[in-house]
C-alpha cells in the first residue's frame, strides 16, 4: 500500500498543534483538577474550522478524512490526552449519520457539526452490554408517526455537553439480524435528561455520564437512514472509522508522555550528570520513542485504508486501536518511572497522562475484544495462504486395521489428508 499524506491535512494538523499549545495544555491541570469541560478550546475549535475535519464537503465539512481527524486529534491529545477525547468523540457521534443517515438527515445535521453549532454524543453502551452491543435492553416502539424511546445508557461521552445523540435501541426483540434500530435525539427533547456524571480516574476534562430516556418521542424523520433494522450494521461500521481516532488519541498521549520524560530527563542531576545520560533511562527513553513511532504509522495507515474504503477496515482499525492503546500505557508508564518521585505526585504533569492513558485499553471495544476481531480476521484471511500447505511436511499414522470407533475421526482425518 501507498501512504500519503494530503497537504491539507498537514495544514489542519499544524493548526490543532497551534490550538492546543495556546488553549489546551496551558488549562489541562485546571479542568482535569474541576473536572470540567474546557469550553474556550472548542469555541477557538469551532472557529478554526477543525470540527469540518471529517464531514464531507458536500455538507460543509472540510474534506471528510479519516486521515485528516486522526492528525487532529493527536495534537490535542499530545497536550492533553482529555482533551482528545473531547473532540474526537464529535466524530464517534457523527460518523452513524455520515455513513448511514439520509439525505435529509445530512443536510440538517451536518453543517451545523461541521460549524461546531452542535456537538455530538454516541449512546450504545448499557449497563449490562458493553463489548456484547447485541445485549441492548433500551427500547424503541412505534407509536403512530414517531417513535418512543425507554430506557438508558451508560457511558455516554460529551453527554450534557452534546446537542445531538444518536442513541441505538431495540425496535425488534425477536430478529437477530434486524434487533436494533439507531435515532437522532436532540437535547431538550422531553423526557430526556442527563443521569450520573461520573467520577473518573482519567480524562476529568470530559464528561462521561448516563443517559436517561423515558417515553422519549422522536419523529419518523429523526430514525436513523429511514428504516429500522440496520442500527447494528451502523454501529460498527461507526466503529470501524473511529478506532483509528482512538488509537490516534494513544499516539498522542504517548507522544506527550515521551516529550515529558525527555525535558525532564535532561533537566533532572543526579550523582553529578543529568539522567538522560544514564544507559537505564536511555534504554527507557528508546524504548517509548520506537513504541511510539511504530503506533503512529500504524494508526496513519489504518486511517489512509478507512479513507479509501478498504475491505479490511475491521482488522486495520482494530490492530491499530489494540497496538496504540497498549503504547500509550507503556510509555506512560514509563514516562512516570523516569520522573521518579515526582511522577506519582499530581502538581508534576505526567501524573496525568499515567491516568487518562488507562481507559484508551478499554473504551470502543477493549483490546481483549480487538484481540479476537484481529485473529478470526486473520483466521478468514488464511485460504489466501494455501499455497504455503505443501510447505508444511505432513504425517501419515498408520492403523493397522483400527477401526474408526477406536481412532479419533479428527485423528484420521488428518493422517489420510498427509498420506494424499
Amino acid at each position: 500500500m501507498t501512504l500519503e499524506i494530503p497537504e491539507t491535512a498537514l495544514q489542519w494538523q499544524k493548526k490543532a498543534r497551534e490550538i492546543a499549545d495556546q488553549y489546551v495544555r496551558p488549562l489541562a491541570q485546571k479542568y482535569d483538577r474541576l473536572q470540567e469541560y474546557n469550553h474556550e478550546a472548542t469555541k477557538i475549535v469551532a472557529q478554526e474550522g477543525l470540527l469540518g475535519v471529517f464531514v464531507p464537503d458536500e455538507y460543509g465539512g472540510e474534506n471528510s478524512s479519516v486521515l485528516g481527524l486522526c492528525l487532529v486529534v493527536e495534537e490535542l491529545a499530545k497536550a492533553d490526552s482529555g482533551y482528545g477525547v473531547a473532540f474526537a468523540v464529535n466524530a464517534l457521534g457523527s460518523f452513524p449519520l455520515i455513513v448511514g443517515g439520509t439525505e435529509e438527515q445530512k443536510k440538517k445535521y451536518l453543517p451545523k457539526i461541521a460549524r461546531g453549532e452542535m456537538l455530538t454524543a454516541f449512546c450504545l453502551s448499557e449497563k449490562f452490554a458493553g463489548s456484547d452491543a447485541g445485549g441492548l435492553r433500551c427500547r424503541a416502539e412505534k407509536d403512530g408517526d414517531a417513535w418512543t424511546i425507554k430506557g438508558e445508557k451508560k457511558w455516554t461521552t460529551n453527554g450534557g455537553v452534546a446537542d445531538l445523540y444518536t442513541v441505538f435501541a431495540v425496535t425488534d426483540p425477536t430478529s437477530k439480524s434486524r434487533r436494533i434500530s439507531a435515532f437522532l435525539v436532540e437535547k431538550g427533547w422531553d423526557g430526556f435528561t442527563i443521569g450520573k456524571t461520573e467520577d473518573k480516574m482519567g480524562i476529568r476534562c470530559v464528561p462521561v455520564v448516563e443517559t436517561h430516556f423515558d417515553g422519549v418521542k422522536v419523529p419518523e424523520e429523526n430514525l436513523l437512514g429511514g428504516k429500522p433494522g440496520l442500527g447494528f450494521k451502523h454501529s460498527m461500521m461507526t466503529l470501524d472509522l473511529a478506532r483509528p481516532g482512538v488509537a490516534a488519541q494513544a499516539v498522542g498521549a504517548a507522544q506527550g508522555a515521551l516529550d515529558l520524560a525527555l525535558v525532564y530527563a535532561n533537566r533532572r542531576r543526579q550523582f553529578g550528570a543529568t539522567i538522560a545520560s544514564f544507559q537505564m533511562v536511555q534504554q527507557l527513553l528508546a524504548d517509548m520513542a520506537m513504541q511510539t513511532e511504530a503506533a503512529r504509522w500504524l494508526v496513519y495507515a489504518s486511517a489512509a485504508a478507512a479513507d479509501r474504503g478498504e475491505s479490511n477496515l475491521t482488522k486495520r482499525a482494530a490492530m491499530a486501536k489494540c497496538f496504540a492503546t497498549d503504547t500509550a500505557v507503556k510509555v506512560a508508564t514509563d514516562a512516570v518511572q523516569v520522573f521518579g518521585g515526582y511522577g506519582f505526585m499530581e502538581d508534576y504533569p505526567i501524573a496525568k497522562y499515567y491516568r487518562d492513558a488507562k481507559i484508551l485499553q478499554i473504551y470502543e471495544g477493549t483490546n481483549q475484544i480487538q484481540r479476537l476481531v484481529i485473529a478470526r480476521n486473520l483466521i478468514k484471511e488464511a485460504g489466501q495462504l494455501a499455497h504455503l500447505e505443501a510447505f508444511i511436511p505432513g504425517e501419515w499414522q498408520e492403523l493397522y486395521g483400527a477401526s474408526d470407533m477406536e481412532v479419533p475421526a479428527d485423528a484420521v482425518k488428518e493422517s489420510e489428508q498427509a498420506r494424499a
